[in-house]
């Protein structure tokens, strides 16, 4: 799953707060956003669901795509699935959609270029 962002971003980045990737919110403003706690945040750290960057001073950054994971886990937990549940469950969402598009790429290529002037 694809919740990290293994480059640091800088404040100089352009366009840094329209990336999805760019890690803009704290621990706290991140909970707030996406009605949960900083405990609950943490949980799906260690499940391995989203794993935040760190500031120089070592506090957690969320970026917008992970707070969307999260609110996702928030949803399932509310409705009752069990917090490693959901994480797993969001897990297998995120790799079978990869499958997909790549299944759907290896038969595009596998038909050719005629195929695509054909749709």
């Amino acid at each position: 799953m694809t919740t990290t962002t293994d480059q640091p971003h800088t404040p100089d980045t352009v366009n840094s707060f329209d990336d999805d990737d760019y890690p803009a919110y704290t621990m706290g403003r991140a909970a707030a956003m996406t009605g949960t706690t900083a405990g609950f945040l943490r949980t799906l750290g260690d499940q391995g669901l989203i794993t935040p960057l760190r500031s120089e001073g070592g506090h957690r950054r969320y970026s917008r795509y992970q707070l969307r994971i999260a609110m996702r886990a928030r949803d399932l937990v509310d409705q009752g699935t069990a917090i490693d549940a959901a994480c797993r469950i969001i897990i297998l969402e995120d790799q079978l959609e990869e499958a997909l598009r790549i299944n759907e790429q290896l038969r595009r290529r596998q038909a050719g270029p005629d195929a695509a002037a054909d749709t």
